[in-house]
C-alpha cells in the first residue's frame, strides 16, 4: 500500500510533522478503530507537552486580511448586541421578570459560542498561525459543547416559562417566584455543564497519536480522532447525549407550545392578551427554529460529498454566528418592553456623552 490515509492525511505527511517515531510504524485510522503495523518504525503516544494544528479553510493567505475584517465586524456586532441586551435587563428594573432574566442568559449563551470559536478563527485570518496549546485546545472545545448544549436547555426554560405566563397566568408569579426562576436558569446550566463535564471526563488518560486536527475549531470528536485506541465508550456516550438533549428539549418545547396555542384558540374574550402572549412565544420560537434550521444546514452539507470542503467547514460554524448575531436584534425589534428600554437607555446614558 503506497498511501494510507490517517484522517484524511497520508502517512508521509504524517510521518514528517505530526506523529512521534520509534522503531515499529503504529498508526491509527480516522475512525480510530484500526491499528496497523507497516515497515519497522512505530508511532507512539505523544507526551506533554502537546500543540495540535488546527487544519483551518483553505484559501490563500491574502484571503487572510479581508477575512479577518470580516469576522472582526461579525464579533463586533455579537458582543454588542449581546452586550446591550444584558447591560439593558441589568440595569432596568422594569424588565427583572423571569422572561428577561431568560433572555439574558441566553445572550450570556450566545457570547460564550460565539467568542470560542470566532476569536481563534481571527487569529488564524490575521497571522497564519494555526497551531493551539493542548490546554487552550481542550478550553476551546468545552466552550463549545458547552454552548451547544446550554443553548437547548435555555430555549427549554424559556418554553416553560412561556407555558406558565399563557396557560396559568393568574398564578404566574406565585409559580415563577424568584427562587423558582433562580432554580430553573440554574437547572439548564447545571444540566449542559454537567453533561459537558462527563463528556470530557471520558477522554481523561486516552492517549493520542497525532496533533491535526482536521477542523476549523477544536472539538471533542475532532481531538478524539487523534486518539492511538478505540473509544467506543465516548462515542455511544457522546451519541446517547446530543439525542437525549436535542429529542428532550424538542420534547419539551413541542408540548409547551402544543399546550399556548390549545390555551391562546380557547381563551376568546381577551384578544388583546391572546395576540401578545402569541407574539411573544412566536420571538422564543423564531429563535429555536433559526437554531434548528442552522444545525440542519450543518449536517445537510456533510451529506453531500460533492458540496466543496471550505463551504462545509463554513456550515459549521454558522451555529456559532447565526444565532449569536440574530437573537438580539429580534428581542430588540419584537419585544416592546426591551426595545422601549434599549431606546431609552440611548437617550439617557449614550447620547448625552456623544
Amino acid at each position: 500500500m503506497e498511501q494510507l490515509l490517517l484522517g484524511g492525511r497520508s502517512i508521509n505527511s504524517i510521518k514528517d510533522s505530526h506523529l512521534s517515531p520509534s522503531k515499529d510504524f503504529v498508526t491509527v485510522c480516522s475512525d480510530r478503530t484500526l491499528m496497523l503495523r507497516m515497515e519497522n518504525v512505530s508511532y507512539v503516544a505523544l507526551r506533554q507537552p502537546i500543540v495540535f494544528e488546527l487544519e483551518g479553510f483553505e484559501v490563500p493567505r491574502s484571503y487572510g486580511y479581508p477575512l479577518f475584517a470580516l469576522f472582526l465586524a461579525i464579533y463586533f456586532l455579537v458582543l454588542l448586541g449581546n452586550g446591550v441586551v444584558m447591560s439593558v435587563i441589568a440595569i432596568d428594573k422594569t424588565l427583572h421578570k423571569p422572561m428577561y432574566v431568560m433572555v439574558c442568559n441566553l445572550a450570556a449563551c450566545d457570547l460564550l459560542g460565539g467568542m470560542a470559536v470566532m476569536t481563534q478563527l481571527m487569529v488564524i485570518f490575521l497571522t497564519g498561525e494555526k497551531r493551539i496549546p493542548y490546554n487552550s485546545a481542550y478550553a476551546q472545545a468545552i466552550c463549545v459543547h458547552t454552548y451547544g448544549a446550554a443553548i437547548q436547555t435555555i430555549l427549554s426554560a424559556m418554553a416553560y416559562d412561556r407555558y406558565v405566563a399563557v396557560c396559568e397566568p393568574l398564578r404566574y408569579y406565585a409559580i415563577m417566584t424568584t427562587a423558582h426562576m433562580v432554580f430553573v436558569i440554574l437547572l439548564a446550566w447545571a444540566v449542559a455543564i454537567i453533561l459537558i463535564a462527563v463528556l470530557f471526563a471520558l477522554n481523561v488518560g486516552t492517549p493520542l497519536c497525532g496533533t491535526y486536527i482536521r477542523h476549523v475549531y477544536c472539538s471533542n470528536r475532532s481531538i478524539l480522532n487523534l486518539a492511538c485506541v478505540p473509544t467506543p465508550i465516548n462515542d455511544i456516550y457522546g451519541l446517547c447525549m446530543t439525542w437525549v438533549l436535542s429529542s428532550g428539549s424538542f420534547l419539551i418545547i413541542f408540548f409547551c407550545y402544543t399546550k399556548i396555542l390549545s390555551a391562546c384558540l380557547m381563551r376568546k374574550s381577551d384578544k388583546g392578551s391572546r395576540s401578545k402572549a402569541l407574539q411573544t412565544c412566536a420571538t422564543h420560537l423564531v429563535i429555536y427554529v433559526i437554531y434548528e434550521i442552522v444545525s440542519l444546514t450543518i449536517i445537510l452539507s456533510n451529506r453531500f460529498p460533492q458540496v466543496p470542503m471550505n463551504i462545509k467547514k463554513f456550515c459549521t460554524i454558522l451555529i456559532f454566528i447565526v444565532p449569536p448575531l440574530i437573537n438580539p436584534i429580534i428581542y430588540g425589534l419584537v419585544t416592546k418592553e426591551l426595545r422601549t428600554s434599549i431606546i431609552k437607555l440611548l437617550k439617557t446614558r449614550v447620547a448625552p456623552k456623544l
